[in-house]
C-alpha cells in the first residue's frame, strides 16, 4: 500500500505545482487518511519539497489509533499536548525554503490560520480548496473492496434484526442492537448514526431513533452503514410489521422502489449527476410528492459518508466508473409514515455489467 499512497502524494504534488505552490498542508482528517494511510486525533500532513511528514499531537502510542502509516512516510510526534500540528508543519514548511503553502482553508479555523501566519508571517498562505476530496472521487479496487466488505457486514447485521421479534421493541433499542451487530460482524463501528423509524416517522431522512414502540400495522424503515477500514458504505430498507400491507403502503412502496430504480439504471459512466437525480425524481414528481422531497437523490461514499458527487438538481460535473454513490430516494406522509429505498452501487460500464450493487438486502416489501 505504500506504493499507493506515495502516488496519491505525487498526484496531489503536481497540481500544487501546477499552481505555483511549493508545499501543501492537509488537515481535514479524511484527507490525511486518504494520503497518509492513517489519520490520529489532530494530526496533519505536510508534502514538502523534499520528504513528507505527518505531524502527531499526544503520545507516540496513540499515532496508529486508525489506520498505519505509510512506511514511505516520515512520522513526527510533537512534545507534550501543547504544540499545534498544522503551526509546526508550516514552520518546518518555511525551514524546507517553501516561499508559498497551499492550505485547506474549508477546514482550518479562522485561529489556526492566524496562528500560522503569526509564526510564519513571510511565508505565502494560498487556498487548495478541494483537490484532494476531487482526487478522492475514483476509488481503486482496494477502496471499493472495503466498500463492499463493509456493505456486506450491514447486510448481515440487518438481516439477523429482520429475525427477532420487534414488535413493542423501542426505535432506540433497535438501532443499538444494529450497531452492536455491526461491530460483532467486524466493522470498525457504524458509518453514521444509525436511523430506525416506525410508524409516522418513518420515512423520514436523517430520523433520530426515539423512545417510540413498533406497533403492529406500522411502516419500519431502518437507515444503517458499517464503516470497514475507515470506508463507509449505506443501507436503507422498509418493512411492514405484523401483517399483512394496507394498499396505501403497498402504493407507496411500489412508488419508492420505481424511483430508486430509475436512478440506478441512469448509473452510467458519462451520466450527468443531475440526470440521475431527474430520472428518480420524476417517478415521484408524477405522483403529486414534489413537495418534501429530500434535496438530494444521492451522494458518494469512501472515507466519509457523504462525498463528491452529489446527486441533485443543481449538481455539476458528470459520474466515472469505479465512483461508489448511494441512491436514496424516499417520501414521507406527514403523520402516516413513509418509505425509504437506500442502496450503495459502483458505477461501472456496461461492458462490464453496469451498476454494481454493493448492498444486497431484499427489496421485497416484507411482512415482519
Amino acid at each position: 500500500m505504500s506504493e499507493v499512497y506515495a502516488t496519491r502524494r505525487r498526484r496531489l504534488r503536481e497540481q500544487c505545482q501546477a499552481s505555483g505552490s511549493a508545499a501543501a498542508l492537509i488537515s481535514r482528517p479524511a484527507n490525511v487518511r486518504y494520503l497518509a494511510g492513517t489519520a490520529p486525533r489532530g494530526a496533519v500532513l505536510l508534502l514538502g519539497k523534499a520528504d513528507d511528514v505527518l505531524l502527531c499531537a499526544g503520545p507516540p502510542d496513540d499515532r496508529l489509533a486508525e489506520g498505519r502509516p505509510d512506511d514511505l512516510l516520515r512520522v513526527q510526534t510533537l512534545p507534550g499536548t501543547a504544540g499545534d500540528p498544522a503551526v509546526a508543519a508550516a514552520d518546518l514548511a518555511e525551514a524546507g525554503r517553501a516561499d508559498t503553502l497551499a492550505v485547506e482553508e474549508h477546514h482550518l479555523t479562522v485561529a489556526r490560520h492566524r496562528a500560522i501566519r503569526s509564526v510564519v508571517p513571510r511565508l505565502r498562505l494560498t487556498d487548495l480548496g478541494g483537490v484532494v476530496e476531487q482526487l478522492r472521487v475514483v476509488k481503486d479496487e482496494e477502496e471499493i473492496s472495503c466498500l463492499r466488505i463493509g456493505a456486506e457486514i450491514a447486510d448481515q447485521a440487518l438481516g439477523e434484526l429482520l429475525e427477532s421479534i420487534l414488535v413493542g421493541r423501542t426505535e432506540r433499542h433497535l438501532a443499538l442492537e444494529l450497531e452492536r451487530r455491526l461491530v460483532d460482524h467486524g466493522a470498525d463501528g457504524p458509518a453514521f448514526p444509525t436511523s430506525v423509524a416506525t410508524g409516522p416517522n418513518a420515512g423520514r431522512r436523517g430520523h433520530r431513533p426515539t423512545d417510540r414502540r413498533v406497533e403492529e400495522g406500522d411502516f419500519l424503515s431502518v437507515c444503517l452503514g458499517a464503516a470497514y477500514r475507515g470506508y463507509r458504505c449505506e443501507i436503507g430498507r422498509t418493512f411492514v410489521i405484523g401483517t399483512s400491507p394496507a394498499d396505501w403502503q403497498i402504493e407507496l412502496y411500489d412508488l419508492v422502489f420505481a424511483a430508486q430504480r430509475a436512478g440506478r439504471e441512469n448509473l452510467v459512466p458519462g451520466a450527468a449527476c443531475r440526470d440521475v437525480d431527474r430520472a428518480a425524481r420524476q417517478v415521484l414528481d408524477s405522483a403529486g410528492h414534489a413537495e418534501g422531497l429530500p434535496p438530494l437523490t444521492g451522494h458518494g461514499v469512501g472515507l466519509e459518508i457523504d462525498e463528491d458527487p452529489l446527486l441533485a438538481p443543481a449538481a455539476m460535473g458528470k459520474l466515472d466508473a469505479c465512483v461508489p454513490v448511494t441512491v436514496e430516494p424516499g417520501v414521507h406522509l406527514p403523520g402516516r409514515g413513509g418509505v425509504r429505498i437506500d442502496d450503495t452501487l459502483v458505477v461501472r460500464p456496461e461492458a462490464d455489467g453496469g451498476p454494481e450493487l454493493l448492498t444486497i438486502t431484499t427489496k421485497e416489501l416484507l411482512a415482519l
